[in-house]
């Protein structure tokens, strides 16, 4: 895939939740913090997103909700053809689907990864939803976007074969079967 980085979607890593639920579970440091394959669960997730190819930012500055968070991060990329939402503690989304949502973007509609039959993350938003992102706040994060894109059929769905895009980290489980996944994937499994 020949890419141009003006006119791909930027990946926007949020990562500013306070992980509360895995503090909660026994984790002694922040879930971002926590260590997946000898490797910080953020550092995972990064790697993925600079092996896509695609432009990224980092929204880290403690927002009350991902409503927020979105917000903030899409006002600080306020000139990309598009974005997509990816929580932090998702560190196994493979590159490819990564790429492979970015691509089925349009202007005007969505674009969102399935793994058998879960819908997850990252979402992906043409540059026509830039006004309903900015204005987003609270803990739904961009639900209510989505449901009014998905209202008007602008959503496409895409089946992917990486249970990366509904693993994510909010308890100390989360993370073994998160480590799990790793080990398998490392060793062809």
């Amino acid at each position: 895939m020949t890419m141009n980085p003006e006119s791909l979607p930027v990946v926007l890593v949020l990562a500013s939740g306070r992980g509360e639920r895995f503090r909660a579970s026994g984790g002694g440091v922040h879930k971002l913090q926590a260590l997946l394959a000898g490797g910080r669960v953020i550092d995972r997730t990064l790697e993925s997103v600079r092996a896509s190819g695609l432009p990224w930012h980092v929204e880290d500055a403690g927002h009350p909700g991902m409503g927020d968070s979105i917000a903030a991060a899409v006002r600080a990329t306020a000139d990309a053809p598009g974005w997509l939402v990816l929580p932090a503690d998702l560190p196994l989304v493979l590159p490819a689907t990564l790429r492979a949502v970015a691509q089925a973007l349009t202007e005007d509609g969505a674009a969102q990864p399935v793994y058998r039959g879960e819908r997850g993350h990252p979402v992906g938003f043409g540059v026509a939803s830039g006004a309903a992102l900015q204005a987003l706040a609270g803990e739904q994060g961009a639900a209510p976007v989505l449901k009014a894109l998905r209202a008007r059929g602008a959503v496409r769905e895409l089946t992917v074969d990486d249970a990366g895009v509904v693993t994510d980290i909010d308890t100390l489980d989360d993370l073994a079967r998160a480590e799990a996944l790793w080990q398998a994937r490392r060793s062809g499994g």
